[in-house]
């Protein structure tokens, strides 16, 4: 099996959060991959940074695929983590992905447009997120894909321990959405804390993007 990184954009007014940053041009958002969903909420958790967090949160207000947030915690003045809560009008693009045994390493704002950096098992995958896009008239475009061995046999520069967090928790269901296991449940599979656990998966998640995206010029210290 030829497991894929894929870069992909996609575009559209009802994809979650599009209204709101349209509304706060200078906010960015990017999703908080170690936090993912609540399982028993439904709360999807994003990093945000703004200038303005009272013009991004009318923003939230008027946007119709949002429908209870809250401000977690503030990072910096500029920055924050939020939890959501998506109306039936929202666009999610992460429960197909998930539907094809896919795992979303990250997802970020680009003016009206959302740029996604997947992980798909096969690259005969991506043809459901391309399915859904259609019917659901989503602009869609794969700005980039690179193929390797599958994860379970090359490093893509991962430890061990990094590599056996990142398949325990994707068997689990740990990257579903919504998660099908708990991080605390990841953690007792690996007979390690859950702050290991989290570790773990942050750096491994990193090391898979490093290992996609950047050649070895680019890679940071």
């Amino acid at each position: 099996m030829t497991d894929i990184k894929a870069v992909v954009r996609a575009s559209h007014p009802d994809i979650v959060l599009t209204g709101t940053v349209a509304h706060d041009r200078s906010s960015k958002v990017k999703s908080v991959s170690e936090a993912g969903t609540d399982p028993t909420s439904g709360k999807f958790f994003y990093h945000i940074e703004s200038s303005d967090f009272r013009q991004f949160e009318d923003g939230l207000r008027e946007d119709s695929t949002v429908g209870e947030f809250e401000r977690v915690i503030e990072t910096r003045d500029d920055e924050a983590i939020y939890s959501f809560e998506y109306t039936d009008e929202a666009k999610i693009l992460s429960p197909v992905i998930s539907a094809a045994n896919g795992v979303i390493l990250e997802m970020e704002n680009d003016g009206s447009a959302w740029i996604l950096t997947v992980w798909m098992p096969e690259r005969t995958d991506l043809v459901q997120l391309w399915d859904y896009a259609r019917r659901n008239e989503i602009d869609i475009e794969l700005l980039r894909v690179n193929e390797y061995a599958s994860l379970g046999t090359t490093d893509a520069g991962l430890t061990d321990s990094q590599r056996e967090a990142l398949l325990v928790a994707l068997e689990s269901g740990y990257f579903e959405e919504p998660r099908n296991a708990t991080l605390g449940e990841v953690a007792e599979d690996l007979d390690i804390s859950q702050p290991a656990a989290s570790g773990l998966l942050r750096r491994g998640i990193k090391r898979l993007v490093i290992s996609s995206l950047m050649d070895d010029s680019e890679e940071p210290d």
